[in-house]
């Protein structure tokens, strides 16, 4: 007995430590960015104290900028790579109806965040009370119009030179009151998504005759991903770096308070039901699988979204997390996970929502339904043309507020949190898109099981051929040998 129970207790023992071996092994890349986002948060504010100048922030910060950097430059060849391989590999009908389910989630998913911006901001009432604004306000903010907005959005769909497309976007310059198409920095990702749409369509029609640019570019997507593989051991610490001289640069934390401190804690409040609790729901109604088995799967992509404060840059990441992780189908991934860093932004869009309510009611506005209707449609279209890039948001703020005739200078009250709470809403865009990806796989996992089976029959066809000429051949030699011989 005493030998079957002390057998007994070392097999259990050697379980527990190889299971927790076992989970090290598979977690380490997400315990390494856990432990990077709570030493830069310490690092930070040990740091506060000693008064760093800007330059010395700068080069303290340095490590997160080479990260910032290393991701950015894979983001350009990983959209256009992804797209490609992803909808050229499908037929124009599947294409067609994933498409088409991807859109109606972002756009069901988008309104849903709106909505509850909007009723946090109502029922919290961030802005009321006197005017003293915390903030100081400074710079000046030009005026955009909602219909030049809209024709920027446009405009960048269908970019007249690629190569400047990689580097820059249509932005709407006033001159003599008269709107002129201009040019502002960064890639215009929404023109390089629709390009390689419709490239990645036509070279899916040509079939065989496209098969060579298709293995260029599901090459050069195998490539940007081990690239990735490698960056994604140095991420920890770029985001260590990054949080830690984002918390240095703060100003004084003391004038973060009263309204501002409300506003950012409905932000929070909305983000948290909207990410917690809505996308997990609907996740959990469409494909009847627990959501946070799957959330789990993200959680490297998502503490990256957080030190990072960009969706473009987290792409290569959630590519890792989805495929290696949720395996979710490489199909699926490279076509809904461009886009959705393109146009779904849900956190960005209750983010601006909130923003929009909060300024009208600390300029005592009361907004009437009708406003609150076209702060939440403006809202939701403001998010599409936002930049997957940090404090985007703050850009297409100025649409939002036009469209209700608020005072666009009073963004700049909200500047001083901008940096958190845009840290938040890319997380949260992030895991939207993320989930977005999971319920399209298994609404399309119809017409995709239609397309294995039909290259399957493909491939058995294609290899018996071969088999068939062989045999003829054989035949006839050895028919014309049979007639010699005679």
């Amino acid at each position: 007995m005493e030998k079957r129970a002390s057998s007994m207790r070392d097999r259990v023992t050697s379980f527990s430590r190889s299971s927790l071996r076992g989970f090290f092994r598979r977690n380490l890349f997400v315990l390494f960015t856990v432990a990077a986002v709570a030493l830069g948060v310490i690092l930070g504010f040990s740091l506060r104290p000693h008064d760093l100048s800007l330059k010395e922030i700068k080069y303290f910060a340095f490590p997160g900028e080479l990260l910032m950097r290393m991701l950015q430059m894979l983001v350009l060849p990983l959209i256009v790579s992804s797209l490609v391989t992803g909808i050229s590999s499908l037929d124009s009908k599947a294409s067609g109806k994933m498409g088409a389910r991807a859109v109606a989630y972002y756009m069901v998913t988008t309104l849903v965040a709106v909505f509850i911006g909007i009723v946090i901001v109502v029922i919290i009432r961030p802005g009321k009370g006197s005017r003293d604004s915390p903030v100081t306000k400074s710079g000046h903010i030009e005026p955009v119009q909602a219909a030049d907005a809209f024709l920027d959005l446009i405009r960048n769909m269908f970019p007249p030179n690629l190569v400047e497309a990689c580097f820059k976007q249509v932005k709407e310059t006033v001159e003599e009151t008269v709107p002129v198409a201009g040019s502002s920095g960064g890639v215009n990702a929404l023109g390089l998504v629709v390009f390689s749409m419709c490239f990645g369509l036509v070279i899916g029609n040509m079939k065989q005759q496209g098969q060579a640019l298709r293995n260029f570019f599901d090459c050069l997507n195998e490539a940007i991903m081990r690239l990735v593989a490698i960056i994604i051991w140095y991420a920890p610490v770029g985001i260590m770096f990054l949080i830690a001289g984002k918390i240095v640069e703060m100003k004084d934390l003391a004038e973060v308070g009263g309204q501002l401190g409300m506003y950012t804690v409905s932000v929070i409040v909305g983000l948290l039901i909207h990410g917690l609790f809505v996308l997990p729901l609907l996740f959990f109604l469409v494909t009847r699988k627990n959501p946070y088995s799957f959330i789990g799967g993200l959680l490297q992509a998502l503490i990256t979204a957080l030190g990072t404060s960009s969706s473009s840059a987290t792409l290569p990441i959630t590519f890792r997390c989805l495929e290696e992780n949720n395996h979710v189908d490489k199909r699926v991934t490279r076509f809904v996970l461009p886009v959705g860093a393109t146009i779904n932004m849900d956190g960005t869009a209750l983010y601006e929502a909130v923003a929009a309510i909060f300024i009208a009611q600390v300029n005592d506005m009361d907004l009437n339904f009708g406003q609150i209707l076209t702060i939440s449609i403006t809202a939701t279209a403001a998010s599409i043309g936002a930049a997957g890039i940090p404090q985007a948001g703050l850009v297409t703020m100025v649409m939002v507020l036009t469209s209700v005739g608020l005072p666009t200078e009073d963004i700049t009250l909200i500047i001083a949190v901008d940096w958190f709470l845009d840290r938040l809403r890319t997380t949260t865009n992030v895991l939207g898109d993320s989930l977005g990806a999971g319920i399209v796989e298994h609404l399309s996992r119809e017409e995709l099981q239609n397309q294995d089976a039909e290259m399957h029959n493909s491939v058995l066809e294609a290899s018996e051929k071969p088999y068939q000429l062989i045999c003829q051949e054989n035949d006839t030699i050895n028919h014309i040998n049979s007639e010699t011989t005679m």
